[in-house]
């Protein structure tokens, strides 16, 4: 009898622990990736080596950067300061890095050529990752998307309409005037409206901001590197810090956490927590 009952025991415990996931496998639809702000743009020394570690520490199966990863803006100087971003980098180079060119990447033919190279991708691709699908535009040399950008969205997004979560990625955050103004008729807002996409994500002005407008989020992502400015207070959106998205099916959940000390206080938040103009 009592070891029948031992039976019933690990019987019953085993029912629960599959109840409550223990020991499962992680689902075939979910996964986690990082998304980088800028490190350039008077680059402050140690932080972008700083967000590496701790993104590194989240395990993410690939990293996104919103551009800016080089000074540049000098014909003479940029391979030798990609060179020294893959030497940094060398420590993490099993995680897959996606860059969005910015304007300290690309300002003319040379420094495009050298960002192909360095980037291995054109200034504008699109890659997907199990159910999400990415396209990042080049408006590295525009503060508004060229109409060939525009048209190789369209083509991007009709090709993979398919996928059903969807990210658009770029260094300038060039909808956002008119996204902060309500403007629902801006191409990029109504080619998003109209192939699902619900995420639109930027950097370039060091800060991050966070609007909703008719269904699509868009976000400007804090600096990973480059200087803070205007008021340089963290309510206001301002620090240093680096982007988890998880990505569980459909639902897609953002942690937006800062650098530990001397480089911020280690706070996390959520999109909900930060609007148009820092945090609420």
């Amino acid at each position: 009898m009592r070891k029948r009952r031992g039976w019933q025991f690990l019987f019953i415990g085993a029912l629960l622990a599959a109840l409550a996931g223990i020991g499962a496998p992680p689902s075939p639809n979910s996964f986690r990736f990082v998304i980088l702000g800028d490190r350039t743009g008077e680059t402050q020394p140690g932080v972008y080596q700083q967000v590496w570690q701790h993104a590194a520490a989240d395990t993410p199966a690939f990293v996104v950067s919103v551009g800016d990863t080089i000074q540049g803006l000098n014909d003479a100087i940029p391979e030798t300061e990609w060179r020294q971003v893959q030497q940094m980098l060398a420590p993490f180079k099993r995680y897959p890095m996606y860059l969005a060119p910015g304007n300290h990447d690309i300002w003319s033919e040379h420094s495009e050529r050298l960002f192909e190279k360095f980037a291995q991708h054109a200034p504008h691709y699109s890659f997907d990752h199990q159910q999400a699908h990415f396209t990042i535009l080049d408006n590295s040399r525009s503060e508004q998307f060229s109409p060939g950008e525009l048209t190789f969205l369209e083509k991007d997004l009709r090709t993979h309409a398919a996928q059903p979560v969807k990210f658009i990625v770029s260094h300038r955050p060039s909808w956002l005037i008119s996204v902060m103004l309500g403007n629902t008729q801006v191409p990029l807002h109504q080619l998003a409206k109209k192939y699902g996409v619900r995420y639109v994500i930027a950097g370039h002005v060091h800060q991050i901001l966070h609007i909703e407008l008719d269904g699509v989020t868009y976000i400007s992502m804090p600096s990973s590197g480059g200087q803070l400015r205007a008021s340089k207070k963290y309510e206001d959106g301002w620090f240093f810090g680096y982007t988890v998205v998880e990505v569980i099916g459909k639902e897609v959940k953002f942690q937006i956490k800062e650098l530990k000390p001397p480089y911020g206080r280690a706070r996390v938040t959520s999109l909900k927590d930060w609007g148009a103009a820092g945090h609420l």
